[in-house]
């Protein structure tokens, strides 16, 4: 350690004068914490490089470059991260009493001696750079309680150009022992959930391009970052052992799932699905599951029809119940909302899905097999011995299916499922269009669940404004389409029930914000349709009657359609018209 102090030696290079050292001296009496070399760079005495040449030059103590040094791993192992991270410091070599450390600050006396208690060596400092000791730490001791980023992990794979003139080998090998790209498969990961996304897309292009990250966010596909071509196969590798695939096999898809808990630091599932492009070459499609728990009915934002309707289904004690809508509308969720509520002791619930995505106590769920032939019908078949009060069908995609789900609701079991249709009632048609029985299907029905997810407005920058005339019309007609509600009285109806004494009614608007990277939006919202199977639509399921006879018989009966249940949220300040226009 130096004998001479630094303010001494500044004093002496002629590079501060008595006045200055005082009253660094005075301010660091406030806090023996601070060092004095940081106090006299807060008031723009020295600089940090002149700091750095006087502690060198005239204390004698040696400047490393880390990115030269060969650490000794044993080393590192034996010095407690959390004291590495809290000081910022590297342990460099040790004798059998003494240990050599590089720290930005090597005056920092609080940091010594921390390092001697714990090591019970005599610590030896040199100087290191903030950025050096920042690599360093975050390559031996990772990246806990440190905000790593993309830029950071792809500069440690060794390329930071992502230009096409990338020429590097392909490496088709990838082991758990590779630190950083198994540091950035979990970034990846571990963002996509932080920032609320969906799926997450891994699109490899042809030739040295640059590999692809985006995000589905809101419904919308957002970049997110991109990754040297030479480390696409090593990347497609890393995801396929996560996901227990095979990763010699590049000419077909696969499917798997993974459970991110055993990587990371937090409970994660996702679904993955690799799929082979031009010229050898894998994407990579990982769906980011939803919590493994069941969202409350009165959190879905249904209308008070449709929670009162679904509510009165769900406790019947046979029938047929579907939900309906397109990939991603949440019907997986919705129907894991009602088996929650009717997931009581008294009551056996069995499920079979593809995956199994949310868990719920009580419940016995079965995944599908398709390779071994355990199909939904197959599992459906033998749930019909297994004394079940509520069967739960992931999908009905086929008419075996169809035809097994309508026996079971016949022979006393309540059951649901899910269709890929676009409407309530165009749900209705196609089961017919499949071949089953009108008779039997029209009995067996209960009711059907149309739904969408709208963006929502960002609550921390939406702003109000008074609805125009104009806006107020055309909300009007668009709510009385195809339908002999007036469009004046509606307006009413809405003045009296949103609008302030006046009668004029505020509608919210997108603006933009950090909270919601600019767009306006943040998260989103269910719409819904509820079709109930009422004696006057079974006749018309038994006519064979089409899409628009049926609708038109719901709505006389009191049936919200998804438009305008899209519009009531506009009217509630959850949306704008533009989004419910675009679902």
């Amino acid at each position: 350690m130096p004998h001479m102090r630094l303010g001494e030696a500044l004093l002496q290079e002629g590079l501060i004068n008595g006045e200055q050292l005082q009253a660094a001296l005075d301010l660091q009496a406030k806090d023996r914490k601070i060092h004095l070399g940081e106090i006299l760079v807060d008031m723009r005495v020295v600089s940090r490089d002149v700091l750095r040449r006087v502690l060198a030059q005239k204390l004698g103590i040696p400047m490393v470059v880390l990115r030269k040094f060969d650490f000794d791993p044993n080393l590192i192992k034996a010095v407690p991260p959390d004291l590495v991270r809290k000081h910022q410091v590297m342990p460099l070599y040790r004798t059998e009493s003494r240990l050599v450390v590089a720290m930005e600050n090597p005056l920092d006396a609080e940091a010594v001696q921390s390092l001697a208690f714990a090591t019970k060596l005599k610590i030896d400092p040199v100087m290191s750079s903030s950025d050096d000791l920042a690599s360093a730490i975050r390559k031996y001791y990772g990246t806990q309680g440190m905000r790593e980023t993309m830029e950071d992990l792809v500069f440690e794979l060794g390329s930071v150009d992502l230009t096409p003139a990338i020429t590097a080998p392909q490496f088709d090998d990838v082991s758990d022992s590779d630190n950083t790209l198994v540091r950035l498969v979990n970034k990846i990961i571990m963002d996509a959930h932080d920032e609320g996304a969906s799926d997450i897309h891994i699109e490899n292009m042809k030739g040295n391009r640059p590999t692809r990250v985006r995000f589905r966010k809101d419904g919308r596909m957002q970049l997110y970052s991109e990754i040297p071509a030479n480390f696409r196969n090593a990347l497609v590798s890393r995801l396929k052992i996560m996901s227990r695939l095979d990763i010699s096999e590049k000419r077909r898809a696969q499917d798997g799932k993974l459970d991110f808990s055993q990587f990371g630091p937090a409970r994660i599932e996702l679904r993955v699905l690799t799929m082979p492009t031009t010229e050898g070459i894998e994407d990579v499609v990982m769906r980011v599951l939803a919590e493994p728990k069941a969202v409350p009915m009165d959190n879905l934002g249904l209308s008070g029809y449709a929670l009162d309707g679904i509510r009165k289904i769900a406790e019947s004690s046979h029938g047929l119940f579907f939900v309906c809508g397109p990939t991603g509308s949440g019907k997986t969720t919705t129907l894991h909302s009602i088996l929650s509520h009717i997931n009581t002791p008294d009551r056996k619930i069995w499920t079979v899905e593809d995956p199994v995505e949310i868990t719920q106590e009580g419940l016995r769920q079965v995944q599908v097999q398709p390779r071994i032939d355990w199909t939904f019908a197959t599992v459906l078949r033998s749930f019909l011995r297994a004394d079940p009060d509520v069967i739960m069908v992931g999908e009905t995609r086929d008419k075996e299916t169809a035809q097994t789900v309508i026996e079971a609701s016949l022979t006393g079991h309540l059951v649901l499922s899910t269709m890929h249709t676009n409407s309530a009632a165009e749900s209705v048609v196609r089961l017919l269009d499949l071949g089953l029985d009108p008779f039997n299907f029209a009995d067996a029905l209960l009711g059907v669940v149309g739904q969408r997810l709208a963006r929502r407005l960002c609550t921390a920058c939406r702003t109000s404004s008074v609805a125009t005339r104009e806006e107020l019309d055309m909300l009007a007609q668009e709510y009385c389409a195809d339908t002999e509600l007036d469009p004046a009285q509606v307006l009413s109806e809405w003045r009296s029930a949103h609008g302030d004494r006046s009668g004029a009614i505020v509608l919210r608007r997108a603006c933009g914000c950090e909270e919601c990277d600019g767009s306006g939006y943040k998260g989103r919202l269910g719409v819904h349709e509820l079709l109930r199977n009422s004696p006057a639509v079974k006749r018309k399921i038994l006519a064979g009657a089409n899409v628009e006879e049926i609708v038109r018989q719901a709505r006389a009966e009191g049936m919200i359609t998804m438009r305008q249940d899209g519009i009531q949220k506009v009217l509630q300040g959850h949306t704008d018209w533009d989004q419910i226009r675009t679902i």
